[in-house]
């Protein structure tokens, strides 16, 4: 008898390599320069950047007199373009072990911060669609921002589409943990290189080294 009824799966970090900040400060400040400001603080760049919410968003398109939505708009044209081709000159790769995936028997999610296009295009551009049952990544809106996780929506809404009693979600940030304690579900925390000496506050289920140790966790 299995463990869980679904295994759900964070992107970035995950199955992919995430973004680097060069990139995405690259296109925050591309974006400022579409809506006609061509000198941005550095702290404003960061604030976009580091899971900017609504009221952060804000006050700094307030300090340049920028209209939300408009600014908005084209910081999640440029992020995704920047994304696109990181993928596509191989600066981003699929991590080895996704390969482990494959070997699981139950149904299987992924549920991300990033945009739901940017998963389209990985899931394609990396032949990984047959993995994966259902997938969520956020709408490109400003509204999203009050989705993400750690709020468990998305996940509530792939464990509804896999009907799932009991699951699994695996990441690699903290808000992912909380993420899946809001929803009830187990957690396994994956050391990439980037997050491998992280201190959490909350503890995950499993604090896992690769993908490859999820076989025998969820066949347990």
């Amino acid at each position: 008898m299995t463990g869980y009824d679904a295994v759900l799966f964070d992107s970035d970090g995950v199955l992919v390599e995430p973004p680097a900040a060069e990139t995405q400060a690259a296109a925050t400040r591309a974006a400022f320069r579409d809506v006609g400001v061509d000198d941005v603080a550095q702290q404003h760049v960061d604030a976009i950047v580091n899971g900017v919410t609504v009221a952060q968003l804000h006050e700094v398109c307030t300090d340049y007199d920028l209209e939300p939505t408009t600014f908005w708009d084209a910081r999640e044209r440029h992020d995704e373009r920047s994304q696109f081709e990181r993928f596509r000159d191989g600066t981003r790769d699929r991590y080895d072990d996704v390969t482990t995936i494959a070997d699981l028997s139950q149904n299987r999610g992924v549920v991300s911060n990033n945009h739901h296009s940017t998963i389209e295009f990985v899931l394609d551009a990396f032949d990984l669609e047959s993995l994966f049952d259902t997938y969520y990544g956020r709408p490109k809106t400003i509204e999203s921002l009050r989705v993400k996780k750690p709020d468990p929506h998305f996940l509530e809404r792939a464990l509804a589409d896999l009907e799932a009693d009991s699951a699994l979600f695996v990441g690699d940030s903290e808000s992912d943990v909380v993420a899946a304690h809001r929803a009830g579900i187990d957690s396994a925390f994956v050391r990439r290189r980037h997050c491998r000496d992280d201190v959490l506050s909350v503890a995950p289920t499993y604090d896992i080294e690769t993908l490859s140790a999820l076989p025998d966790i969820v066949e347990e």
